[in-house]
């Protein structure tokens, strides 16, 4: 029996800092049999020599495509446009299940290329929860984006940091008076939420904390009346929107919106209200108001769908500490079971609805 591939692959964004697999966790996989190939990469936070030393096999940027068909090619966030068809197995980030912009080409290039697509979003165990998730890491940089574009002291572009770093500028902001302020996290009991509420914390911003209960029966006008809202929501079934286009003009405290979900394109996105992501380069977006900052009519939102990469290392060893002992499980005898089997289902129901005739 071939030993299981597992191919870490360079990451096509340029701001993805992130790795799915620390050196540190290396020897684990090739103690267990694995054999583990690590592509060179510049933005990297772990540097080529460190996976060296801990024994993978390093290659160059970008020769996924020619990598052994059986590898399992594994990455973070979205694949370069080529090649048209893919033909290995990818485990990464796709968003390409629930009808996010651009799902039905990834899709496509599956099935040209005969391929399969394990999305880490879907690595769930029996009772359907995620097994891996960057989740806590976005909740804490995405709260703390927006207490200190609150405090004015964001500045653009966005550039990784240490957490230590992070903290030291949310503590400043917290002397400063961000006590005055009151966020509201929304989906407080789940990863995302824990780690908003942790930013928070730092900050010393007050916290009121809403989970399902106070989600389903939503009271908008007490939602309104927070200075933030860090949403930590994501369903995959239609539900009350938190902040629609009708309550702009609502009387409102709200002025900034920090999305940490970023399901802007998809159709249970819980913020309507904005559709589009922003940028490490232009990090907050207006929504609503005038231009004077932050004035009492303004709305603004803060939607970056890679947060954890302003933390890369700190992310990246949570990430891995979980992903690592379900990379093992690909080489148990009969094939990849349990939240891999999971996450096949997931992926051959979004090629049979692909496959299915309009209308049906």
């Amino acid at each position: 029996m071939q030993p299981v591939h597992v191919w870490i692959r360079s990451e096509s964004r340029g701001t993805e800092r992130r790795a799915p697999v620390v050196p540190a966790d290396v020897p684990l996989l090739l103690d267990a049999g694995l054999e583990v190939t690590v592509e060179e990469s510049p933005q990297r936070v772990f540097g080529i020599e460190e996976y060296a030393a801990a024994g993978a096999s390093v290659v160059a940027e970008g020769t996924w495509t020619d990598a052994p068909h059986d590898a399992f090619v594994l990455g973070i966030k979205e694949l370069p446009d080529e090649p048209v068809s893919l033909r290995h197995r990818h485990i990464y980030f796709a968003h390409a299940f629930k009808g996010q912009a651009d799902a039905r080409r990834t899709l496509e290039r599956f099935r040209r290329g005969r391929g399969r697509l394990l999305d880490v979003e879907y690595l769930t165990d029996k009772a359907g929860r995620r097994v891996v998730a960057f989740g806590y890491w976005a909740g804490y940089v995405g709260a703390a984006l927006g207490v200190l574009h609150l405090a004015g002291a964001l500045a653009a572009p966005l550039a990784p940091m240490a957490k230590h770093e992070l903290d030291a500028e949310l503590e400043r902001v917290g002397d400063a008076g961000a006590d005055q302020l009151l966020a509201l996290v929304t989906g407080a009991h789940g990863r995302s939420g824990r780690g908003a509420q942790a930013a928070l914390m730092t900050a010393g911003v007050p916290t009121t904390r809403w989970d399902r209960h106070e989600t389903r029966d939503l009271h908008k006008q007490a939602l309104l009346g927070h200075d933030l809202l860090v949403n930590c929501v994501v369903t995959h079934t239609p539900t009350t929107p938190f902040v629609e286009q009708s309550d702009l003009d609502r009387e409102r405290r709200l002025r900034v919106l920090a999305d940490v979900t970023c399901d802007v394109t998809g159709p249970t996105n819980m913020l309507p209200v904005n559709t589009e992501t922003t940028t490490w380069q232009e990090p907050v977006r207006r929504l609503h108001g005038s231009d004077q900052e932050h004035s009492s009519a303004s709305l603004e939102v803060i939607a970056i769908d890679n947060l954890p990469s302003l933390l890369p290392r700190e992310a990246s060893e949570g990430f891995s500490a979980d992903l690592t002992p379900h990379l093992l499980g690909l080489a148990e005898e009969g094939g990849p079971s349990g939240p891999w089997r999971a996450a096949g289902r997931a992926f051959d129901e979004a090629i049979e609805r692909l496959e299915a005739p309009a209308g049906s």
